[in-house]
């Protein structure tokens, strides 16, 4: 059994009047969360938009938040982070490499492939050739006896969202015939829809984190006050893979 848990979308430095200290405190919750569960897990994931305007100040921050409560996540950018400083300040990378962010885990024996589908200066994703050669690549070379997970921040199809599906991932065709080529893909991950989801895609699971910072409200909830709800509090998943290959997924809110 591997059990790891996914939070996402936590935008570092948005203000809403707060000088940033509301998308602190929530990230500050979950990591401590996280960081005082009892039981040990495998792993922990961040499925992209972990600042809010792409600054330097906010990945140092997040850099910091994560070391303060000894959490460090696989990480993926989302379409608020800006490819420079992500690189610079969470990877000792350089900063003037602007080629898409794409990490390769390997964990206890499972894959995890960290794909950037950020598309510069707009809001969608797209998985462009080069992850795509890359992906393939990766699960060519990961076990075939073992899950890989195929991470990113946009989802590849409708999840029914008014505000999130005209953004969501396009050119999701490439991605299906990718991942629909190597046996050992376990799941797909991703954040983005600030709402839990849980899909199929290409026939495989699909799971969308919940955002920290913010809950989409759907739309037979009603779009009074907006179609984003910032009272909820945040919510993670944690995932079980388990020893006959199935992938199950539990969501749990984070308290005060």
């Amino acid at each position: 059994m591997f059990a790891f848990a996914q939070f996402s979308d936590i935008h570092l430095g948005q203000d809403r009047g707060d000088g940033g200290a509301r998308a602190r405190e929530r990230t500050e919750r979950v990591l401590a969360y996280l960081a005082g569960l009892p039981g040990k897990l495998d792993a922990v994931l961040l499925t992209g938009d972990i600042a809010d305007h792409g600054e330097e100040a906010e990945y140092a921050l997040a850099a910091k938040l994560f070391a303060d409560h000894g959490v460090l996540p696989l990480i993926c950018p989302g379409n608020h982070d800006a490819r420079g400083p992500y690189r610079s300040v969470l990877l000792n990378g350089d900063a003037a490499d602007v080629s898409p962010v794409n990490q390769a885990h390997q964990l206890l024996g499972a894959t995890f492939l960290m794909c950037d589908s950020s598309v510069p200066g707009k809001g969608h994703g797209y998985l462009d050739d080069a992850t795509l050669t890359w992906l393939d690549q990766a699960l060519a070379g990961a076990p075939d006896d073992k899950p890989a997970f195929v991470c990113f921040h946009h989802p590849p199809l409708a999840l029914h969202g008014q505000y999130v599906d005209p953004i969501r991932q396009f050119g999701e065709e490439r991605l299906a015939e990718v991942v629909g080529r190597h046996g050992n893909v376990a799941g797909l991950l991703c954040g983005h829809s600030h709402t839990p989801a849980v899909t199929t895609f290409a026939g495989l699971p699909l799971v969308a984190a919940p955002g920290v910072v913010s809950t989409l409200k759907m739309p037979w909830e009603g779009e009074e006050g907006g179609p984003i709800d910032y009272e909820l509090p945040p919510v993670i998943a944690f995932h079980v893979y388990d020893d006959e290959g199935r992938l199950t997924t539990h969501f749990r809110v984070v308290p005060e």
